[in-house]
């Protein structure tokens, strides 16, 4: 069974930093492109980080460009998101996603349970 759990989110000043982990189980983590996508209230969802399977890869929007990281322990089935000075429109539900995951049962994309950012003074 494939599983995404997330942890590391809460209150954080603007300005301030905070780090994200995704702990995945099930398939070849070192196989997987993984990706943090968050999603404020009342707005779709905007990927902000995405890291291909050997972590060679890394891809930002403008918006976080500078600011988000996302490495990948392939030995701890690790992905975090290292976020660093962090602004009112970063809060959101960020969410990590396995993009394209095999197992035996086929090809899907998985999702954790999403965790909260909130961004505030």
């Amino acid at each position: 069974e494939v599983q995404l759990v997330e942890s590391g989110g809460g209150l954080v000043q603007p300005g301030g930093s905070l780090r994200l982990s995704c702990v995945a189980s099930g398939f070849p983590f070192g196989d997987n492109a993984m990706a943090w996508v968050r999603q404020a209230p009342g707005k779709g969802l905007e990927q902000v980080s995405v890291i291909d399977g050997d972590g060679g890869s890394t891809t930002y929007p403008d918006s976080v460009k500078g600011r988000f990281t996302i490495p990948k322990y392939n030995a701890k089935n690790t992905v975090s998101l290292q976020m660093n000075n962090q602004k009112v429109r970063d809060q959101a539900v960020y969410l990590c996603y396995g993009d394209r995951v095999a197992t035996p049962e086929g090809v899907s994309d998985y999702w954790g349970q999403g965790t909260q950012v909130t961004v505030s003074s």
